[in-house]
């Protein structure tokens, strides 16, 4: 059985992982003023994102998902004659109607799928899960690297399902703001759900009006709270590191790799506080740490100079 893996751009994943599994991708439009910005994961867009367009259009920025008919052109045109089987998973319900999209073409495309691989002279069935993650960016990924490398070692597309459904409530994702001010000043979106841009910005109240402190934001089933207080960038991403760092000393991952995502050049991360002790403890204990540039999608929300990292395993009190 061929089995694919469709993501939206908001999985922050290497580009080798995307290359190496034939991950698609469904782009997500952002709109900075007068321009019209694709999420793609491309990775000169989103460096000329980071490099002229987040510091001054970034904190207006409205993000256009794609739509159930968009959705359902991806899967008909090629998707549903490539494979057999695709996971679809998405970014949380909770934060952008994109996992509701999906699920509403998945209706047409399991009516339609059958003309389009008769046509084609593709035998047989075509099915397709749309699986909600329930988290965000390197969270989703943890997911998505997971079932690629189950895909890859053959394992039963129910295992698959099994796997990752057991997984979704034990991600633990943590991320430390570089700017509080520009969470804090990020625009109320108006749409039907409360967008993270929102979340993000109802944390920065909490933690309080002095923009000068740092917190670890913890997000974990679907909420987004602040783990901890720091008064320096530096102190925070060291706390945060450390404390997934000793998670995997003591054996507590049931994931196959930490993810992490940076929004900037990703050159900075490796001489940040703390991620040499990440890595030794991930190498030792046959861990891939997974580290990518974070979707222009993602980093519109939280900033840039934003570190995120995730893994499944037990949530611990920071």
């Amino acid at each position: 059985m061929r089995i694919g893996i469709l993501v939206d751009s908001t999985c922050d994943l290497p580009e080798s992982d995307f290359e190496q599994h034939n991950i698609r991708v469904m782009p997500i439009s952002i709109r900075l003023g007068d321009e019209l910005l694709v999420d793609e994961r491309d990775s000169e867009a989103t460096a000329h994102f980071y490099a002229e367009q987040i510091e001054s259009k970034g904190v207006d920025a409205e993000s256009i998902p794609y739509s159930t008919e968009q959705i359902q052109s991806v899967f008909l045109e090629r998707l549903v004659l490539d494979y057999d089987l695709v996971f679809c998973i998405t970014v949380s319900s909770r934060h952008s109607p994109i996992f509701d999209n999906a699920t509403r073409a998945s209706f047409g495309i399991l009516k339609q799928y059958r003309n389009v691989r008769a046509a084609a002279q593709v035998p047989g069935p075509f099915s397709m899960r749309v699986i909600d993650s329930k988290t965000i960016f390197a969270g989703t990924a943890v997911l998505v690297a997971e079932a690629a490398a189950l895909i890859e070692a053959g394992v039963a597309p129910n295992e698959i399902r099994l796997k990752i459904d057991e997984m979704i409530p034990n991600i633990c994702g943590y991320m430390v703001p570089s700017n509080l001010g520009y969470v804090r000043d990020r625009g109320f979106r108006k749409n039907e759900r409360r967008g993270l841009g929102d979340t993000m910005r109802g944390v920065a109240l909490t933690v309080g009006s002095a923009l000068s402190m740092h917190p670890v934001i913890s997000i974990y089933r679907g909420e987004e709270n602040p783990a901890t207080v720091n008064r320096s960038y530096e102190k925070s991403v060291k706390r945060m590191l450390d404390h997934v760092t000793d998670r995997i000393k003591a054996g507590e991952l049931m994931s196959g790799s930490v993810c992490m995502s940076f929004a900037g050049d990703v050159r900075k991360v490796p001489i940040m506080p703390g991620f040499d002790d990440l890595a030794k403890a991930a190498r030792e204990r046959n861990i891939a740490l997974k580290l990518s540039t974070m979707s222009a999608t993602g980093a519109v929300n939280v900033g840039a100079g934003c570190l995120f990292v995730a893994y499944a395993g037990k949530q611990v009190k920071m």
